[in-house]
């Protein structure tokens, strides 16, 4: 009877939601359902927290003469704990001084969650938006025929609105199609990879190492006699793309050269400092997205010296990126700007715990990338603002990659740019940011695999959907606080959470259905490049001559693919 009563209760909501739907979509955001009950029960204390808030970023602006700047900087794949806690560094064989003295600057989020993988997470913070909300659940191969859909629009977008200049560096892996090119993203400026981090092993030490034998340059081996389709394999790939909003856009390096590979993120660097001192000349507020390519999956450059004990790819990278950050907040001291510029640290999701290369392992929390544990989906969260953020700051407030959207629109004075025609599932968390520990505006989030809903998060509590028998109530609920590694799942303690989870998603479907999502927008890759090579132009093309076929060859950019598990699994082991 209870769970009867919970459904009815959960439609009600939903039909309520939905009524009022359509006035919250002439003039207001419109968020998940969930966040609709907490301000129901929570907004005129919101609203007056809203009000000092208004005052303090007025006067801010006053003081500075213009809105605050933004920098965020998101990698891969890294544990919480890994950065921050230099007592976790002593036995893990590195160290990132620098980084950890960032940390202590500013504030430490110990519950910033993610999406499970690297491109539905890029995707939700470009759009505050689920990445099944865009099509975006899926991670980007070459060739990927699809990518991120103009109909989105993202926070470079609505910053432009505002007056901001904007720049993307390192790995954008939102699609290879040209819509999807930052560019074409509401960047001023970009220089960014397509693709993540796999290309870096389609060289010849990829296909003699890690790759099957032949699948990258066959030309290495004698010939296969068997092997009558060559043009099978995608050689046409790119290290970057570079270009400007509304001009060409160009190829940058040339794959299979390794050497202009592991130069991508030292040109990264340079050109954000050089994008920091042109829009400080400019007299104009900015937003850099430097997203690193965080190394090769090859390991460092042949005769580059290890720089860490442990040897592991992402240790390195941190113990170059370590050295560069003084090199950034100096720049932005001797602009003039450092008391005006919002510096975020941050990972993508969790390590590549399965089948990942080595010294990518669980920490605190268990699983990794491509999971539903919390290991996969909690990552380091490090936000420094002087003047602004009191130091030393430890917050345990749940905040998810989404709210970065609407908190920096919120900053930027940029709200009004938000579309009100589709649902974002970022919350405004400039009270959690200004006011510290214990001021966020959520307390859930959503787990999604692919566009499967694997996990829900409730404060404490969590429930995993997928692995439970239809009909049956199995050991699937987690109390977070004395199980945070999820290795005790219950089944009876946990009923008292059983139907408020039911009806959590309950009303997050049905609000689902008022606000549909997009699908994947599909297309050929790697086109509309001022300068491609022979091998990315006929990328950009079909490789068989339609009139020799009795179908069409490009007919399979329509067909509604089904999502393969596999694709989000690559890095979990299941």
């Amino acid at each position: 009877m209870f769970r009867k009563v919970g459904f009815i209760t959960a439609v009600l909501m939903a039909v309520i939601l939905m009524s009022s739907a359509v006035a919250l979509a002439k003039d207001q955001i419109v968020h998940d359902a969930e966040y609709y009950i907490l301000k129901a029960q929570h907004g005129e204390e919101w609203a007056a927290q809203d009000a000092e808030l208004d005052a303090k970023i007025k006067a801010l602006r006053e003081k500075h003469g213009a809105p605050p700047n933004i920098i965020h900087i998101m990698w891969d794949d890294t544990a919480v704990g890994e950065l921050g806690i230099p007592h976790l560094q002593k036995n893990r064989g590195f160290e990132t001084p620098n980084i950890n003295k960032f940390a202590a600057e500013g504030a430490y989020y110990t519950r910033m969650y993610t999406e499970p993988s690297c491109t539905p997470t890029r995707a939700a913070f470009m759009t505050g938006r689920h990445a099944v909300r865009s099509g975006m659940y899926t991670v980007s191969f070459p060739y990927e025929y699809g990518g991120m859909s103009e109909k989105e629009t993202t926070i470079a977008e609505i910053l432009s609105d505002s007056g901001y200049a904007t720049a993307f560096y390192g790995k954008g892996h939102l699609g290879d199609i040209e819509e999807s090119y930052m560019t074409n993203m509401g960047f001023d400026e970009a220089f960014w990879a397509p693709y993540n981090q796999v290309p870096s092993m389609y060289v010849p030490r990829g296909d003699l190492g890690p790759m099957f034998p032949t699948s990258v340059i066959p030309e290495l081996y004698p010939d296969d006699p068997y092997d009558i389709d060559k043009g099978w394999r995608p050689d046409g790939y790119v290290w970057m793309l570079e270009g400007t909003k509304d001009g060409p856009v160009r190829e940058w390096g040339t794959p299979p050269n390794e050497a202009d590979y592991y130069a991508i993120e030292g040109e990264c660097q340079k050109r954000t400092l050089e994008f920091i001192r042109k829009s400080v000349a400019a007299e104009k507020p900015f937003f850099i997205s430097y997203q690193p390519i965080a190394a090769s999956f090859l390991g460092t450059e042949p005769g580059d010296p290890k720089q860490t004990v442990s040897g592991s790819v992402l240790h390195e990278f941190f113990a170059r990126f370590d050295k560069w950050v003084p090199e950034l907040l100096q720049e932005l001291k001797d602009q003039g700007i450092e008391e005006n510029t919002l510096v975020i640290l941050m990972a993508d999701n969790g390590p590549m715990t399965h089948h990942g290369p080595d010294g990518m392992v669980e920490t605190l929390y268990r699983g990794g990338k491509g999971d539903s544990w919390e290991g996969a989906l909690r990552v380091p969260f490090l936000v420094r603002w002087p003047s602004v953020i009191e130091p030393n700051q430890i917050v345990g407030d749940i905040v998810h990659v989404t709210d970065l959207y609407t908190t920096f629109a919120r900053l930027g004075g940029a709200t009004k740019s938000i579309p009100t025609d589709r649902i974002i599932d970022g919350i405004d968390q400039t009270s959690l940011l200004l006011n510290g520990d214990s001021f966020s505006r959520r307390d859930y989030v959503f787990v999604y695999t692919g566009d499967i809903m694997a996990a829900t998060v409730k404060g404490r509590f969590k429930r995993r959907w997928v692995g439970e028998l239809p009909g049956l109530s199995g050991a699937a609920f987690y109390d977070l606080y004395n199980d945070p590694r999820e290795v005790m799942p219950k089944m009876l303690p946990g009923f008292t959470t059983k139907t408020m989870f039911d009806i959590m998603v309950a009303r997050h479907n049905l609000w689902e259905r008022k606000f549909p999502n997009e699908k994947h927008v599909r297309g050929m890759p790697l086109t509309g490049l001022e300068n491609p090579r022979p091998a990315v132009q006929k990328a950009s093309q079909f490789r068989i001559d339609p009139k020799d076929l009795p179908f069409d060859p490009v007919e399979f950019l329509k067909y509604d693919l089904p999502y393969d598990p596999s694709m989000e699994n690559w890095g979990s082991g299941n």
